[in-house]
């Protein structure tokens, strides 16, 4: 049994009479006012018809109105700002640390992303552009900066440190774009990104773009935008596919099994996880059955989560399994399904979760596992998503066999070829075998180290060295009982 939708987002209710945007079409981008040179780059990729969502912001974005977005990631709204962007700074040339373009995005990824989609269009412009986000050295941001670039696609944190530092100045910006403003808010970014639009000239164009319109939100766009036009991509058509979604009811200890026999059906398919030691160990327990696997979390580094989405996104891996630091706008096309290893904290979650698959009209699966501890909340979840709670329960007969590794506790040996021929081992060889695995990571029984056997002493503990320090230690101690005396102090 499954729940079949075509997006989630009718749960969330709108602060703002919002004008609905169909999915039919009938516009050219031609007659959206584009040059021709951006119409071309645009038919290269494949972009024929313009997005329902770029077909109604184009119109006031490129008339220098403020925009309103609510939209999905998948929807093609990096176009529907990107484009007015590029025209909006067109013939004008950025003084060195003064840029004309500002794009503020919650997450690196998202920064990479929209990065790689504008630089090409910029570049018919002979205009270039430049990534400001946290993991990465100050020195080559700087340097681009110093020389002068039209666009920053930058993460408030890292934007607002060169600001103080002087290494940009905001006062010549012409264009500002807000992507996933909603996402920035349940990060904390939005004091940062008001400070920032503090220092930006009221003259701007201000395009804002959110899968959610409300509480912080619905502040920025009363104080920062003026008279702004509204728009909503109506996911209810064709621009989103037919998902899937299943609450699967599963033990704690079949949920790595389901999910490998899962992805024997789904081959591109991201898992998420709570945490970033969960997504690491899922990782490597898929990864010890033969499946193509990388993780994505907070504590990778920017080039390994680079290489992690590139693997991903070209089908050099089958699986990615991330923290919700890919949960929001990172488009890697052709993702057939999408797992929720540990159930997300609000159904916001659930819906960018979700939202990595069934994107341009592609079809879809949604997979929640659910253990027993957790069926209230699933039911709590179901019913916030607008879905009637209902359970699967899977069959479990005929699960893939794990290798033991997979199943072993982690205070457990990490080498069970060395004690599987052996059975009745004894605890002193079983401490032998983990002498070379961290101290914290050893069971408390045997966390003492094994006593060294005389022939097996350093040449330098003989009985003639032992002899010396002992004398050097019995000297130190006479001494030391001889200066408590007032007389051998005085003496």
């Amino acid at each position: 049994m499954s729940m079949r939708s075509r997006g989630l987002s009718s749960s969330i209710r709108l602060a703002y009479p919002i004008h609905l945007i169909g999915a039919i079409v009938s516009v050219t981008f031609a007659d959206l006012g584009l040059p021709p040179g951006a119409i071309t780059l645009l038919h290269k990729k494949g972009i024929i018809v313009p997005f329902p969502i770029q077909a109604a912001v184009l119109p006031d974005a490129l008339a220098k109105k403020d925009i309103c977005g609510r939209a999905p990631t998948g929807s093609g709204k990096t176009l529907a700002f990107g484009l007015p962007l590029m025209l909006g700074i067109k013939g004008a040339n950025a003084r060195p640390r003064r840029p004309l373009g500002l794009v503020l995005l919650p997450t690196r990824e998202l920064a990479a992303q929209v990065y790689r989609e504008l630089t090409p269009l910029l570049a018919l412009q002979n205009q270039t552009a430049v990534t400001v986000y946290g993991g990465t050295r100050y020195d080559k941001q700087c340097r681009a900066l110093h020389r002068g670039v039209e666009v920053v696609l930058a993460c408030p944190g890292r934007l607002e440190d060169l600001v103080k530092r002087g290494e940009v100045i905001l006062k010549d910006i012409k264009v500002v774009v807000i992507d996933e403003a909603d996402r920035m808010a349940d990060m904390g970014f939005m004091p940062a990104v008001r400070r920032l639009l503090d220092q930006i000239p009221s003259t701007r164009q201000t395009m804002l773009f959110s899968a959610t319109l409300d509480s912080e939100v619905d502040l920025l766009v009363h104080r920062y935008q003026q008279n702004p036009c509204f728009h909503q991509a109506d996911t209810s058509k064709e621009s989103v596919g037919e998902v899937d979604h299943m609450f699967w009811k599963v033990e704690h200890s079949k949920r790595v099994g389901l999910v490998a026999r899962l992805i024997t059906d789904h081959p591109s398919t991201l898992i998420f996880c709570r945490t970033r030691r969960g997504a690491d160990r899922l990782s490597k327990q898929l990864s010890a059955i033969g499946i193509r696997v990388m993780a994505i979390h907070g504590d990778r580094t920017q080039a390994q989560r680079e290489r992690a989405l590139l693997a991903f996104s070209t089908g050099s891996i089958q699986v990615l399994v991330a923290t919700d630091v890919a949960a929001r706008g990172i488009h890697v096309d052709n993702v057939s399904c999408v797992v929720h290893f540990d159930l997300p904290d609000d159904h916001k979650d659930y819906v960018h979760r979700s939202g990595r698959t069934g994107r341009a009209g592609a079809n879809g699966t949604v997979v929640s596992l659910v253990v027993s501890e957790q069926i209230g909340k699933s039911r709590r979840l179901q019913r916030s998503l607008g879905l009637s709670p209902a359970f699967v329960t899977p069959d479990v007969s005929d699960l893939p066999d794990l290798p033991r590794i997979i199943l072993m506790d982690r205070h457990q040996d990490k080498h069970p070829s060395k004690t599987a021929s052996n059975p009745g081992s004894t605890k002193k060889s079983e401490s032998n075998t983990l002498r070379g695995q961290p101290r914290s990571n050893a069971p408390k029984s045997i966390r003492r180290s094994r006593k060294v056997t005389r022939d097996e002493r350093r040449p330098e503990q003989t009985s003639g060295y032992r002899t010396k320090r002992n004398q050097r230690r019995s000297s130190r101690s006479v001494n030391n009982n001889l200066s408590s005396y007032p007389s051998a102090k005085k003496r």
